[in-house]
């Protein structure tokens, strides 16, 4: 039995006690939630995963992607990236590696974390197909499930699958004016496919299928927005919509067939339009838990896109959003190094926290009320627990060190609070 099924009979899961707890919601309010759909709690049957909601009225919540490849391959680095990504507040991470150790990376990413873990098993079945049968485009139906089946097996708890790419919605990308047509690898794996092998995406015409083996195991679904926009020029066109569309249908599907599933987002997103494409998710998608790229709000900011991303990120999440992937500095130009881990998921949790705040969150608004006391009171310490990255707000006050404790060098003896309290 699927937490979805138990939750539709009315049975609250341990995971959605567990959730209900650390989220101060009532339990069948949370349960309901789970049975309609709207929230999603990302834990395979085979793994002893930290129970985590995603979706209507819970905090915003925070994804790591990580991951190898075939230019830059260390699994412990991948396990240092993991580690520090939990320490500073990841929700989740996706393994995204497609290096030769893949597997080696996914297992030790796993044994040395509790969060929920989600995948791409495409990269797995277009890894194995080029090694074997020269390319990625020779990968059959069978590669495919095969990957699918095995990560399900191990214990991944989400996995990403392009199951809205079709034979028609790459045609509506060929007839496009896009500038930088499929950029999702997982989408190009299969557009690729499609265009090759002139025959339908597998993940689409068998579904059912895929839905057997979510089921089976428990897994979560997140289905890939594989026509994601690229730019900001991209942003809202025919191809973008026409898949969310399918996802719509998908989603309808999966949730008749007892399997959790949430949907994954642009991408690319000038800031006038970040709006729109969260209602537009959440009318056609049904409530689905909306998991979004950014949205990244200019093309202009490499290196800085943790920025870029934080600023849609948290416009997604005021208007809809339920789980933020994070951008490194490192977006566009480089494999992420640790510092660009700790960057990206300090510059999502900010955004997270503003949408919260706006959203009226009370955990949220308590830890807004519990910082401003710590700062009237000057209570150094406290600030530091309560900051997003304690280690870099000690270090600048220590960086011009003053013999007062309630004054800093900003201000120093004209400090505004001490001050009036002075003068009271």
């Amino acid at each position: 039995m699927t937490q979805l099924y138990q939750a539709g009979q009315g049975q609250p899961t341990d995971e959605i006690r567990k959730v209900a707890e650390y989220e101060g919601i009532d339990v069948q309010k949370l349960t309901r939630r789970v049975a309609k759909g709207h929230v999603v709690i990302p834990s395979n049957k085979n793994r002893n995963t930290k129970p985590c909601g995603v979706g209507k009225g819970l905090r915003t919540k925070i994804n790591a992607n990580l991951g190898s490849s075939p230019e830059l391959e260390n699994v412990q680095l991948e396990v240092k990236k993991a580690k520090i990504a939990a320490e500073y507040g990841a929700d989740a991470l996706m393994d995204l590696s497609t290096g030769p150790k893949f597997r080696q990376v996914r297992q030790a990413i796993m044994e040395s974390t509790d969060i929920p873990l989600g995948t791409v098993p495409i990269y797995q079945a277009g890894i194995t197909a080029s090694d074997a049968k020269k390319a990625v485009v020779n990968m059959d139906e069978d590669d495919m499930f095969r990957a699918i089946e095995e990560q399900a097996r191990e214990g991944v708890d989400f996995m990403t699958v392009h199951s809205g790419i079709t034979l028609d919605t790459v045609e509506k990308v060929k007839k496009s004016e896009r500038v930088m047509g499929v950029v999702s690898r997982g989408g190009a794996f299969l557009t690729a496919w499609i265009l090759h092998n002139q025959e339908e995406n597998p993940l689409y015409q068998n579904y059912d299928y895929l839905l057997e083996i979510a089921r089976e195991h428990d897994v979560t679904l997140s289905l890939g927005d594989g026509l994601r926009p690229g730019c900001l020029a991209d942003a809202s066109d025919i191809p973008q919509m026409g898949e969310l569309l399918i996802l719509g249908d998908l989603v309808k599907r999966a949730r008749e067939a007892d399997v959790q599933v949430m949907v994954e987002g642009p991408g690319h997103v000038p800031l006038n339009q970040v709006e729109a494409n969260m209602q537009i998710q959440k009318t056609v998608c049904k409530g689905a838990p909306f998991y979004v790229l950014g949205p990244i709000v200019t093309d202009l900011a490499p290196g800085y896109d943790h920025i870029t991303s934080a600023i849609g990120g948290a416009l997604a999440a005021r208007s809809g959003a339920d789980f933020l992937c994070y951008v490194t500095p490192a977006e566009h130009l480089s494999i992420p190094g640790l510092q660009d881990v700790k960057d990206g998921l300090v510059a999502s949790k900010i955004a997270a926290q503003a949408a919260d705040v706006a959203n009226g969150l009370k955990s949220a608004w308590d830890k807004e009320m519990e910082m401003a006391h710590a700062r009237k009171d000057f209570q150094w310490e406290k600030q530091y627990q309560l900051a997003f990255d304690p280690e870099k707000a000690r270090k600048c006050r220590e960086r011009r060190p003053t013999a007062e404790s309630d004054m800093c060098t900003m201000c120093g003896e004209f400090c505004a609070l001490r001050m009036v309290r002075d003068n009271i």
